[in-house]
């Protein structure tokens, strides 16, 4: 059992990591109480992390090519440790935020560094059963964050959420200091400076002005400037890339079809999985009534399904060309989603329960898979840069997916409000409603009224649902269908089959150039 406390120190700081993506969600409507923020404050809270997260995750990723791994991850640890303990002690949400995105810098170089050290860890069939349970890992902690989430936020308090950090960090940094091999950085010259700033313009201007377009509309000028600078800066990225000698991206790796397919799914994967979850927990709570707890252990069939099928995924999928788990998984994500929809204004919470359900399965399949195949279609050389790339695709999938449909969530109850009448400013209760903050318009509304505006807010929630879950769906299923046109079975690296004496990780063994 010795050889498993390797994987054991990796996961627990990934689990870590991952579950800080989502496990504020519960923790909203207190949050927002004790702070006393706005929605797109709160907003803010769940995405600097992911934003954070997708935009250094290259460059630290690169940096670990130089440093070497495992020093990368221990620095990583370390980084998110004291982050936590900032979230933890914030006075205010300006602080929170701040800490936040802390906290994704210290994400960033822990999850930059699990693969490599998976790969340099294990061999042959223990290689492909490490990725299955690393993956399962990684698919059900967002998921589980929730759940977490609210048992610290109802039994203790929200910022329970982020001191729960400090002694799971301090076991793994342990764990690793006496179980990890050291490594030594294979790769020489500068860092790409350019590129990595190029790259965090690009992700940042683009999210804040999806966030910022649900209060400001899509006509305003803070609105327009920030996604032309978005578009700006992906075109100066573009063009530092190919002009480096170092580049923190070669986009030579974007002709191989199966990589640059798997990609695009890894970030579609986290906008139809994940991301609806912040709006699904607001209207478990402000709407339906529930506790953090309760509200968590909704969603917990997403984890548990995504858990059982991903541990198993290097038995189910052994012989089976990557991009069909990968591909039926994103589709099953999708389907998941689009059945989210049977949400009406009469609905319990029982009426997610059949779309979290396949969603869970198709999170198992998809996971464990996509990053074992991405990383056989790469040379040796780069798999820091790879692992970086796809790790990257799913994080900045989670902030946009926040800032997409938190838009499309907004503008869907700002309609419906307007559309029905009863409240003299649809925008402030729409925005309201979107912060969590349903009890405070009920309880600004007459008592004459009461009835009619609570059937509203429900009508209203409801409707706002049915938009984020069809979003979700659609990119569920078209990130399928992608994943299976572009991924192809080949051969396995060269890299890969003399390290593991001619035995591939049980889910990579099919991706190609």
């Amino acid at each position: 059992m010795r050889k498993w406390i390797p994987l054991v120190a990796i996961c627990l700081g990934t689990f870590m990591l991952l579950v800080d993506v989502s496990i504020v969600n519960v923790a909203l409507p207190d949050m927002a109480a004790d702070l006393h923020s706005s929605f797109t404050s709160l907003q803010w809270v769940v995405d600097m992390y992911a934003l954070v997260l997708a935009a250094v995750l290259m460059v630290v990723g690169a940096l670990g090519d130089r440093l070497g791994h495992r020093r990368l991850y221990l620095g990583g640890l370390v980084v998110f440790a004291v982050a936590s303990l900032a979230c933890g002690l914030a006075p205010n949400v300006g602080t929170l935020i701040a800490a936040r995105a802390a906290q994704g810098l210290g994400g960033a170089a822990m999850l930059t560094s699990t693969t490599s050290l998976l790969n340099a860890a294990y061999r042959g069939r223990d290689r492909g059963t490490a990725f299955g349970v690393w993956g399962a890992v990684s698919g059900g902690a967002a998921a589980v964050g929730p759940v977490l989430g609210g048992l610290l936020t109802e039994q203790i308090d929200w910022r329970a959420i982020f001191m729960v950090n400090l002694p799971i960090a301090a076991l793994a940094v342990y764990m690793t200091l006496r179980h990890l091999k050291d490594d030594q950085g294979h790769a020489r010259g500068r860092l790409d400076y350019a590129g990595a700033v190029g790259f965090t313009v690009f992700a940042g201007a683009l999210v804040y002005g999806l966030i910022e377009s649900a209060d400001r509309g899509w006509s305003s000028g803070t609105v327009l400037v920030s996604l032309a600078l978005s578009a700006v800066a992906l075109l100066a990225f573009a063009l530092v890339e190919r002009g480096a000698s170092q580049p923190l991206l070669d986009l030579a790796l974007l002709r191989n079809r199966s990589f640059t397919g798997l990609t695009v799914a890894a970030l579609l994967l986290n906008v139809a999985a994940f991301a609806h979850l912040t709006y699904t927990s607001i209207w478990l709570q402000s709407v339906l009534g529930l506790s953090p707890i309760q509200a968590g252990l909704t969603v917990c069939p997403l984890a548990l399904a995504s858990f059982v099928v991903a541990g198993n995924s290097g038995r189910l999928f052994h012989r089976t060309a990557p991009q069909i788990p990968i591909g039926a998984g994103l589709i099953l994500i999708g389907v998941g989603a689009l059945l989210m929809t049977l949400v009406s204004a009469g609905s319990s919470w029982t009426a997610v329960l059949p779309g979290l359900i396949v969603s869970g399965l198709g999170v198992g399949m998809a996971t464990p898979s996509m990053m074992s195949a991405a990383l056989a279609t790469v040379p040796r050389e780069r798999v820091g840069m790879a692992s970086g790339a796809v790790n990257t695709g799913r994080q900045l999938g989670y902030a946009l997916g926040i800032a997409v449909l938190g838009t499309a969530f907004t503008s869907r109850v700002e309609s419906f409000v307007t559309a029905n009448g009863h409240l003299a400013d649809p925008h402030s209760a729409a925005s309201a409603l979107s912060g969590g903050r349903a009890g405070a318009v009920l309880a600004a509304t007459p008592a004459e009224q009461l009835d009619t505006v609570r059937q509203l807010v429900h009508g209203a929630f409801a409707s706002g649902l049915d938009r984020v879950y069809v979003i979700a769906g659609c990119i569920g299923i078209a990130a399928g269908l992608i994943v299976l046109a572009l991924v192809r079975r080949g051969p396995a690296p060269q890299w890969e089959a003399a390290g593991a004496a001619g035995a591939q990780p049980q889910a990579a063994a099919g991706a190609a150039h």
